[in-house]
C-alpha cells in the first residue's frame, strides 16, 4: 500500500474517531436495498433532526474504534456486510427514531446495533431506543404534567379567594 493511500485512510479514520467522540449516540444500519430517492429523503429527515448519516468501510470503522469505549461495537455481526452509521448529537434517540420510520416505510433496511452515551447495544435494544420520543416531546410532556396540577391549584385558590370576598 502506498504512503498516499495510508495517509488517505488515516484521514478517514480520524474523521470517524472525531464523529464517535462528539456523538451522543451512533446507530449502525444495514442500508442495502434503498433507492437513491429513498436514501436522499431519509438523509434529509435525518439532517432535520441533526443526525449525520454516513457510509464507511467496516475495516476503517474497526480501526477507528479499536481501543476506545466503542470497541464493543466490533463484536458480533454489527460491523459485517454493508454498514452505514447515524451519528446523533444531543437527542440520542433521533437517529434510531428516523431510521425506524424509514425501515417501516421502505421495508429495506435493518438495525445492526449501536452506541448510546458510551454503552454498546445490540439490534433489539436499538429498536427499543427508536420508540422513545424526542427530547423536546419528553420535556413538553413533563411540563404538561407539572402544569396541570398547578393550574388546578391556582383556580381553586382563586375560587376560595373570590368566595371569601
Amino acid at each position: 500500500m502506498s504512503v498516499e493511500a495510508k495517509a488517505a485512510k488515516q484521514i478517514i479514520i480520524d474523521e470517524i474517531k472525531d464523529k464517535f467522540d462528539k456523538a451522543g449516540s451512533v446507530v449502525a444500519v444495514d442500508y442495502l436495498g434503498l433507492t437513491v430517492a429513498e436514501a436522499d429523503k431519509m438523509r434529509a429527515e435525518l439532517r432535520k433532526e441533526g443526525v449525520d448519516f454516513t457510509v464507511y468501510k467496516n475495516t476503517l470503522i474497526k480501526r477507528a474504534i479499536d481501543g476506545s469505549d466503542f470497541a464493543g461495537l466490533a463484536d458480533g455481526d454489527t460491523l459485517k456486510g454493508s454498514t452505514a452509521l447515524a451519528f446523533s448529537g444531543d437527542d440520542v434517540t433521533a437517529g434510531a427514531r428516523v431510521i425506524a420510520k424509514a425501515i417501516k416505510d421502505y421495508k429495506k433496511m435493518a438495525f445492526k446495533g449501536g452506541v448510546v452515551e458510551g454503552a454498546v447495544y445490540d439490534k433489539a435494544q436499538i429498536e427499543e431506543f427508536a420508540t422513545i420520543p424526542g427530547r423536546d416531546v419528553l420535556i413538553a410532556r413533563f411540563m404538561g404534567s407539572i402544569q396541570s396540577p398547578m393550574t388546578k391549584l391556582a383556580l381553586t385558590l382563586k375560587a376560595i379567594a373570590e368566595k371569601g370576598e
